[in-house]
C-alpha cells in the first residue's frame, strides 16, 4: 500500500527508523511480555460473557454449563481450553468466575515446583472457586499425580513422614473447578485430559472480530480512531487479540509523536509499514523464514532444525510464535517429510515457484 507524506509537517517530513529485528519480534508474539504480565490490562478485559468478542461456540457451550449448575447450585466442571496464546484462556476464567460470582487463583504450571506448592493452593479453595492453571501440560508428575483425586473426588492425598514410617493422610476439599489452559493438547498425559468435563478449543478470531475489539479498546484507552482504523490494525494482528491491542498502543505512539488527532486508514498502515508487519500481518521473521525456505531449500520440504540453523532463530520460537500463523493463512504446509512453502506465500513475497515456472 502507497503511503502520501506531506511535505509540509515537520514531523511527517522525517521518515521514521524502523524497529529493531529483536522488537519488531515481540510486537507480533501471542505470548504475552513481561510488563503486559505485570499490568495484566485488567481495565481491558471483558466482565462478562455478554461483553466477550469472538469465539461464539465456546460461549454458546459456556453460557449452558453455567445456567446448569447455576440452577443446580453446583461448581462448574472441570475447564480445558486450548489452542495458541493469546486468544483469551486467562480471560474467559475471569469472566466464569465473576459470572459465577466466586474467586479465581492464577497460576501456572512452571510455578508449582514442588507438592506443597499445589497444596497450599487447593486447601485454601472455598466453595465454588476456580483454581486457573497456565501451560497445565508442563505440570510436574508429582503435581499431577496430587490433582487426581483432587479433581475426581475433591481429596488431598498427602504423604507425612519417610519410609517405612510414612503414611498417607486425605483431607476433603470443596467442590472447585479446574480449569487448565495449554498450547499443546496432545503433550497432556491421558489420566489428567480425561479428568476435564469439558474440553474447547479457542480458534483465531475472524478481522471483523478483531476490528470490534481494537474499537473497544481505543475507546477505553480514551483514543480517537476510524472504523477503517481499526480494520487495518485487525487484519495485521493475526487472527489474535492480544496482539491485536500492542499494535493498537504502537499505533497510537505514532498518532500522538506525529500529532494526528485520529487513527485512519492511512495513519495505521503507516505506522505498522515502521515496524515492518505487513498488510497480512507478516513481520520481518515470518518473511525470512519463509524466503530462507525459497531460496535454500526450493520451498521445501525442510525440516525445523534446518530452518532455525539457516535463519539464526530458536526452533521452539518459530515452532510455537511463528509457525501457526503461517500454517493458519495457508503460507506453510507441514508434510510427513518436512515443511513446504505454499503457492500463496510465493504470491505474497511477490516471488515465482519452480512449479509455476515449469508452466512456461
Amino acid at each position: 500500500m502507497a503511503i502520501k507524506r506531506s511535505a509540509n509537517s515537520d514531523h511527517s517530513h522525517q521518515k521514521a527508523a524502523r524497529v529493531p529485528k529483536s522488537q519488531e519480534s515481540k510486537m507480533v508474539s501471542p505470548t504475552a511480555t513481561n510488563q503486559e504480565k505485570e499490568t495484566s490490562d485488567e481495565n481491558l478485559r471483558p466482565h462478562r460473557l455478554a461483553d466477550y468478542i469472538g469465539q461464539k461456540d465456546l460461549k454458546s457451550v459456556l453460557t449452558i454449563a453455567m445456567e446448569a449448575a447455576k440452577t443446580r447450585g453446583d461448581s462448574l466442571d472441570h475447564l480445558l481450553l486450548y489452542g495458541p496464546p493469546g486468544l483469551g484462556k486467562t480471560t474467559i476464567s475471569l469472566i466464569l468466575a465473576a459470572e459465577m460470582e466466586v474467586n479465581c487463583k492464577i497460576t501456572a504450571a512452571p510455578a508449582l515446583e514442588r507438592p506443597r506448592d499445589i497444596t497450599g493452593l487447593l486447601i485454601n479453595l472455598k466453595p465454588g472457586d476456580i483454581l486457573f492453571i497456565d501451560e497445565i501440560h508442563r505440570l510436574n508428575r508429582l503435581t499431577e499425580e496430587l490433582l487426581y483425586p483432587a479433581m475426581e473426588d475433591y481429596r488431598l492425598d498427602i504423604t507425612i513422614g519417610k519410609g517405612k514410617s510414612s503414611r498417607t493422610q486425605s483431607i476433603s476439599l470443596p467442590k472447585f473447578t479446574l480449569i487448565g489452559a495449554t498450547t499443546k493438547v496432545g503433550s497432556l498425559t491421558s489420566p489428567l485430559r480425561d479428568r476435564f468435563g469439558l474440553i474447547q478449543k479457542l480458534r483465531f478470531y475472524e478481522p471483523s472480530e478483531l476490528t470490534l475489539i481494537v474499537l473497544r479498546t481505543a475507546e477505553i484507552l480514551n483514543t480517537s480512531i476510524t472504523e477503517d482504523g481499526a480494520a487495518e490494525i485487525a487484519r495485521r494482528s493475526r487472527g489474535t487479540p492480544r496482539i491485536a491491542n500492542r499494535l493498537l498502543r504502537r499505533v497510537r505512539d505514532y498518532m500522538q509523536v506525529q500529532k494526528k488527532p485520529t487513527i485512519n486508514e492511512e495513519l495505521a498502515a503507516e505506522a505498522l509499514e515502521i515496524y515492518q508487519i505487513d498488510e497480512q500481518g507478516l513481520d520481518w521473521t515470518d518473511r525470512l523464514i519463509l524466503q530462507t525456505m525459497i531460496n535454500q531449500f526450493n520451498g521445501g520440504p525442510v525440516g525445523l532444525e534446518a530452518i532455525a540453523a539457516s535463519t539464526g532463530e530458536d526452533a521452539k520460537t518459530i515452532e510455537e510464535v511463528y509457525e501457526p500463523y503461517l500454517l493458519q493463512i495457508g503460507y506453510l504446509n507441514r508434510t510427513p517429510r518436512g515443511r513446504v512453502v505454499a503457492a500463496a506465500a510465493y504470491q505474497h513475497l511477490g516471488q515465482t515457484s519452480e512449479e509455476q515456472l515449469s508452466m512456461f
